[in-house]
């Protein structure tokens, strides 16, 4: 079953450090953008994935074109893409052996959820980790919290 309890989500989120974005833009409009503004805010690392901008740079990370390319490994792989498209991310992400995958709100995919958790993957679906960070109090990456929760 995907992640659902506020407490299983904030443990997810302090436990992680780096984080694939795949579907990150480079067009502020775009839900992505400012998504990935707010993680590298919190700090967190996140690394853009988008074969549309390969080369660019995303608030000064290099996009990657697959996350195949990725030599660091990676926490959490934060999906941006239509729930048709999921499986297949979910399937590099289990290859790459991320930790984690979070598909944003809107995306959902029973079937790629339920490899990635036979995969061992934490699972979490049609949320944004933007909304849970402040909403659950998740202290700053690299912050000690202040007390026992």
């Amino acid at each position: 079953m995907p992640l659902t309890a506020d407490a299983d989500i904030k443990a997810l989120l302090e436990e992680t450090r780096t984080i694939a974005m795949v579907g990150a833009s480079d067009r502020p409009e775009r839900p992505s953008y400012g998504v990935m503004a707010t993680l590298q805010a919190h700090g967190y690392r996140v690394i853009p994935v988008n074969p549309q901008i390969t080369g660019e740079h995303v608030h000064g990370e290099f996009v990657f074109r697959d996350l195949h390319q990725l030599g660091d490994a990676i926490d959490m792989v934060d999906i941006f893409r239509r729930s048709d498209k999921v499986g297949e991310v979910v399937d590099a992400a289990i290859a790459i052996g991320a930790k984690a995958v979070w598909m944003q709100l809107g995306v959902i995919d029973q079937a790629a959820a339920a490899r990635a958790e036979a995969a061992g993957l934490k699972v979490v679906m049609d949320r944004c980790p933007a909304i849970d960070i402040p909403r659950l109090g998740v202290a700053r990456v690299g912050e000690a919290e202040g007390g026992e929760a």
